[in-house]
């Protein structure tokens, strides 16, 4: 019984440093009080979600900066916390920077110096000293049937035309 109101204060806590100021001092602290070990001059924004069931398992060091509405997660399965389920560390290395909407997956080193590109997913391991991201985005597929509530979702993927940069359009996905 006490195990749960344990979870539940450190879920609360998670909840806390959500939205509270602080990003240098307060939110670092209540995410130390929660397992995450953070090290020394960390900044952490606003609406920064750390893994709820396995805190311990985030690794963050000296003076990193983690951005706006990142998400930090170390473990993918559903259900409460259990010896069998995947779960893996997340180690982020000193002097990082972290953009904006970042999604940090189970498993990942980010190595020292690194700076992770806003609105990336990162499910590899980044080498230190490395400026990553996604490429830049551009058109995937032509939409001739909108994805509304009076279209099923086969209708929108079955309406879709590869963009063929030679050719033009094309039928996507194939038949």
């Amino acid at each position: 019984m006490q195990n749960i109101f344990v979870n539940i204060f450190k879920r609360v806590l998670n909840k806390l440093a959500f939205v509270i100021p602080g990003g240098d001092s307060v939110r670092p602290w209540l995410q130390k009080q929660r397992g995450v070990n953070v090290g020394k001059n960390v900044w952490i924004a606003q609406y920064v979600y750390f893994d709820e069931l396995y805190p311990e398992k985030i690794y963050v060091d000296d003076n990193c900066t983690i951005g706006l509405r990142v998400s930090i997660i170390s473990h993918l399965h559903w259900g409460a916390k259990c010896s069998k389920c995947y779960s893996a560390p997340v180690k982020i290395g000193k002097d990082v920077f972290i953009g904006p909407h970042c999604v940090i997956l189970p498993g990942v080193n980010i190595g020292e110096g690194s700076v992770i590109k806003a609105g990336t997913v990162v499910s590899k391991n980044v080498p230190s000293h490395t400026y990553w991201g996604e490429t830049s985005a551009g058109p995937l597929a032509q939409v001739t049937i909108p994805l509304t509530k009076i279209h099923t979702i086969d209708e929108f993927r079955y309406g879709l035309r590869r963009i063929d940069k030679n050719n033009g359009a094309s039928e996507f996905p194939p038949k």
